[in-house]
């Protein structure tokens, strides 16, 4: 295509650089991140190794949510110039940040104010549920679960390896809310999601407490979501990037939103899911339980939510070693093949096997019946 030795394709400085052939074709439009040389025959556009390093700030700076136009200025000035003006932008993001904290209480009081205490629907579904728990190609297993009588949970601990690692001592917070299927008021005193926002804390205070004998309790965290079936309705805990997906008339929805840096931008508008599944930090949490005083995101608290459910449902949950190594339609198609819980579960398991694996990888099935067809 008219190359030579001392440029790369757009291929390849997409894949270098962390951006995409579609965002560079628009920063070429913008006159962001001009190609060094144009085909004049095919219009192709080839770089020159040189322009990464202004490819990458770009990048970076797309990733903390900068509009374009600012975007061209900082990468345009001298290097000390760019820090003020990259310094600048932040505080102003900080200040609007502040600013719709107030707006926020304001709203979440006045909708107090007009809340309902929720009556718990229907009789208690039944629940056949089935997990898998695999290292992967990781050193260490660093995933936990829990598939109990209404309580179901992921967890994806990061940190040094050892034990017992941060996921376990999520699960092993969570776990005292798990309550026989026959009788599951007996461990969250009449009120379920009170009960999931403590197992929260206490898995905050126990990762917090194990972080302390460690040389870098920085690194030190993990992801959770919990799910806890209570009469006909689901209420769930999530902090991260595991997932927590409802299977419904053959198709899967999920119902948490991941913890990450780029999902927050996707959903905002500011990043394509092109640039996501490429970016370099596609993997940053912004969220996760972490030790308190280590400048993380521990007390952000959990999102919250109830779900109806009803027989024929199929409830999973999965850590990101299986979603992040499975296509979203592979996935979709496991998810909502039919077959028992078992047997979806392995499914899942040989895929996430058959490819490759990087990851530990956890995930749970729970399918729900009616108690009278049990």
């Amino acid at each position: 295509m008219g190359g030579d030795m001392e440029h790369l394709s757009i291929g390849e400085f997409a894949r270098t650089s962390g951006l995409t052939p579609k965002a560079l074709r628009l920063y070429d439009e913008l006159d962001l991140l001009r190609p060094d040389r144009v085909d004049p025959l095919t219009g192709y556009r080839w770089y020159a190794p040189a322009q990464l390093d202004r490819a990458c700030l770009v990048a970076r700076l797309r990733l903390i949510g900068m509009p374009l136009a600012r975007i061209r200025e900082v990468a345009s000035a001298p290097a000390g110039v760019a820090a003020d003006q990259v310094r600048t932008y932040w505080r102003q993001v900080e200040a609007d940040t502040a600013s719709r904290r107030d707006i926020v209480a304001s709203v979440v009081e006045h909708l107090r104010t007009k809340e309902t205490i929720m009556q718990i629907s229907g009789p208690t579904l039944t629940a056949r549920s089935a997990w898998r728990l695999g290292q992967g190609a990781r050193a260490a297993q660093q995933d936990a679960l829990h598939a109990g009588g209404c309580l179901f949970v992921v967890a994806d601990g990061f940190g040094p390896h050892g034990s017992p690692v941060p996921a376990a001592l999520a699960v092993e917070a969570f776990a005292a809310v798990d309550s026989p299927a026959d009788d599951p008021w007996s461990a969250t005193d009449g009120d379920p999601a009170a009960a999931l926002l403590a197992a929260t804390g206490e898995a905050g205070r126990a990762i917090t407490a194990e972080a302390a004998g460690l040389a870098d309790p920085y690194h030190f965290g993990s992801t959770v979501t919990a799910a806890l079936l209570v009469g006909s309705t689901l209420f769930s805990a999530h902090v991260g990037d595991s997932r927590l997906w409802l299977v419904r008339d053959g198709r899967a929805e999920q119902l948490t939103r991941d913890h990450t840096v780029v999902a927050a931008l996707i959903e905002e508008g500011r990043l394509t899911e092109d640039e996501a599944r490429s970016h370099e930090d596609r993997s940053l949490l912004n969220r996760a339980l972490v030790p308190a005083g280590t400048g993380g995101h521990s007390d952000a608290g959990p999102d919250l939510a109830t779900t109806e459910v009803r027989p024929g449902d199929r409830l999973v949950l999965t850590g990101d070693g299986v979603h992040a190594v499975l296509a979203t339609d592979h996935l979709a198609a496991l998810l909502t093949r039919e077959g028992d819980p078992d047997a979806v579960a392995q499914e899942i398991a040989d895929a996430v096997e058959a490819a490759g694996a990087p990851d530990n990888y956890a995930l749970v099935v729970v399918d729900l019946a009616d108690p009278a067809d049990a």
